[in-house]
């Protein structure tokens, strides 16, 4: 009995430090710097201004950058959440909420909450 009771003591005490010493997975964290510029996704453009601006357009839709539709935007670098406040014609505006899961100087790829992702590469 006693011999029994020592071996789960021991199991017990490795199950509590294997917790301790596991391995934790850190969320990636993105240099949100790096969105500033023109991206594209077949015929989709978006570009990300400096100064917290941008615009959107879709040249399937005969839609050029210079008359593309205007957005504001947010980065949080802690929790990779993206956000575009869409700037609508009749003075709505329409904010859209994403988690950013990739980005680079030449990938920019994000989530929204329904899990659709969304891939862009840079305009060199």
């Amino acid at each position: 009995m006693k011999r029994r009771f020592v071996r789960l003591l021991y199991l017990l005490a490795v199950v509590v430090a294997s917790t301790f010493f596991s391995s934790c997975k850190d969320d990636p964290t993105f240099d949100g710097s790096l969105l500033v510029g023109k991206w594209v996704s077949g015929s989709e453009f978006y570009r990300y201004d400096s100064d917290y601006t941008g615009v959107t357009w879709d040249t399937a839709d005969d839609v050029h950058e210079d008359e593309a539709q205007k957005f504001t935007w947010e980065f949080d670098e802690k929790t990779s959440a993206l956000t575009h406040v869409h700037q609508m014609e009749m003075g709505a505006v329409v904010p859209k909420s994403y988690t950013v899961t990739a980005l680079d100087a030449n990938t920019l790829k994000y989530k929204d909450k329904y899990d659709q992702v969304f891939s862009y590469s840079r305009v060199k």
